[in-house]
């Protein structure tokens, strides 16, 4: 592994810098440090400076004496602090590319919600070869990459625009269990078997926590709600239809758009949970395989057949479920075109509602991360090709994109995506991508996002992710909320 030393002159943009290092050096160590104060540790095969004034910026890009790369950057002094940070970021990105013969589809963006700029564009009026040409000019994506931002960007504002949703508010229920926990998972999911004489526990927790959010949001809204985790599908049957029975009879489900439960995984589901989830006014539901291999399943963990994922799926469409999401993974271990082109034709023969596609992303806590040298021989793929393949199977059923976001270390640098058929779309998943509304979020590890002056702020208020202690600190998860709802509401 290759040792990259960043080093800064001023605290500023160091974050920015240090994201575009490591999506073209996705596989190398990379330690920042700042001149006259000790940092990294060990020798660096290369050494990336930005030397930055108050005219503008000096980046230089070393291999031991060896100069690989300069460059100086002008930044008048009326420049403000986006300027001068697209113009460092640009200048990084010519360095970088030119010394690895490489360009990011994404170019210098490295945040994870791409949509929010041509967004913005288009509520400010402009059109779309203007946003288009912005876009490749300040960020450096690529055509395919700014013409799919653009396109998702004016499908969720077209799906927004029918209700008041600044008005409103979202709801998420997190049930934080899962038959087994995924190689890759980074979530904090606590595996059912050690947790199963505990879930009336657990949902007394719950109902407390939304009883509070029913009572601070009386008189507004309920645009969409959303139970996820973890598997919320581990709850029995009785559990499911508990935990929906109270929801319904404590929130006005009047202005509802949508109501959302994420089945999840295939051997949590049972035909008398889904006839549970049917009494009530639940219009989406997700079933995710991840991949039609069972070997890739045994691999990552998931613990259920290819075949259960088709019995589960047409069992869903039997009861009269017509709006159903599945979510794939791309990148995973063992799996290039071949693999996921088989995966393709299981799903087009299932003809889902609406998929998402996952672009494997290694996070630090996840255990195929903290373990990969036990898979050093098993390969990690994804192409510009694969994901073209996965966005043209979408369009085979009749589906288009409609939300997309990124996370650190993804695969590629490239996306995930949601693709949809006509009045499948996911409310719920733009209204939390794009920061349009408040949700609050009840659960162990949950996470309110409260919104401020049309998403120009956004304020967060954590649960506790460990269960035992969101058990025992229930009244201080609430006291949590009604402080931020005070500040939102003041």
């Amino acid at each position: 592994m290759h040792k990259i030393k960043l080093e800064f002159t001023r605290k500023n943009f160091e974050y920015d810098v240090y994201s575009l290092v490591r999506a073209f050096f996705p596989s190398c160590d990379v330690q920042t440090s700042y001149r006259g104060e000790e940092g990294g540790t060990g020798e660096f095969d290369r050494l990336i400076l930005v030397d930055e004034q108050e005219e503008g910026f000096l980046f230089s890009i070393r291999e031991g004496e060896r100069l690989l790369y300069e460059e100086s950057v002008p930044a008048g002094k009326d420049a403000g602090r986006t300027e001068r940070k697209n113009l460092l970021k640009q200048a990084v990105y010519r360095g970088l590319s030119q010394l690895t013969g490489t360009a990011l589809p994404w170019g210098t963006l490295t945040g994870i919600r791409p949509t929010k700029i041509p967004m913005q564009m288009l509520e400010a009026g402009m059109r779309n070869p203007d946003i288009a040409r912005y876009m490749r000019e300040t960020y450096y994506t690529s055509r395919e990459k700014t013409a799919l931002a653009i396109a998702v960007a004016n499908q969720e504002k077209a799906l927004l625009e029918p209700f008041d949703y600044e008005k409103g508010y979202s709801l998420y229920v997190g049930i934080p269990f899962c038959p087994s926990i995924c190689l890759y998972c980074s979530f904090g999911s606590h595996p059912l078997k050690l947790w199963e004489n505990r879930l009336e526990e657990y949902l007394q927790a719950v109902e407390k926590e939304l009883e509070f959010v029913s009572r601070a949001f009386a008189g507004k809204n309920l645009n969409s709600i959303y139970i996820g985790g973890g598997t919320p599908t581990t709850l029995h049957a009785d559990q499911l239809e508990r935990l929906l029975g109270y929801i319904c009879s404590r929130f006005d489900l009047s202005a509802l758009q949508e109501f959302t439960v994420e089945a999840g995984r295939p051997d949590s589901i049972t035909k008398e949970k889904l006839q549970a989830i049917r009494r009530f006014p639940v219009d989406r539901i997700s079933i995710n395989p991840q991949t039609m291999h069972q070997e890739t399943l045994d691999l990552i963990g998931r613990r259920h057949t290819v075949e259960q994922v088709i019995e589960s799926f047409h069992l869903a469409r039997d009861l009269g479920y017509d709006n159903i999401n599945m979510d794939l993974i791309v990148g995973l271990p063992g799996e290039g075109e071949q693999e996921v082109h088989h995966t393709m034709e299981e799903i087009k023969a299932l003809d889902p509602d609406s998929l998402t596609v996952h672009s494997l992303a290694l996070k630090r806590a996840t255990r195929l991360n903290l373990f990969k040298d036990r898979y050093r021989e098993i390969s990690f793929e994804n192409s510009r090709a694969i994901m073209d393949m996965t966005a043209d199977g979408a369009a085979a059923m009749g589906m288009r994109p409609y939300y997309l976001y990124r996370q650190k270390n993804i695969a590629g640098n490239f996306e995930n995506v949601g693709y949809a058929k006509v009045d499948k779309a996911g409310i719920y998943n733009i209204l939390i991508m794009e920061e349009k509304q408040t949700i609050m979020a009840v659960g162990a590890g949950a996470s309110t996002k409260l919104v401020f002056d049309q998403g120009r702020r956004i304020e967060r208020v954590e649960n506790v992710k460990d269960v035992n202690h969101y058990l025992a600190r229930i009244d201080e998860m609430i006291e949590r909320k009604r402080a931020g709802i005070e500040k939102w509401l003041g």
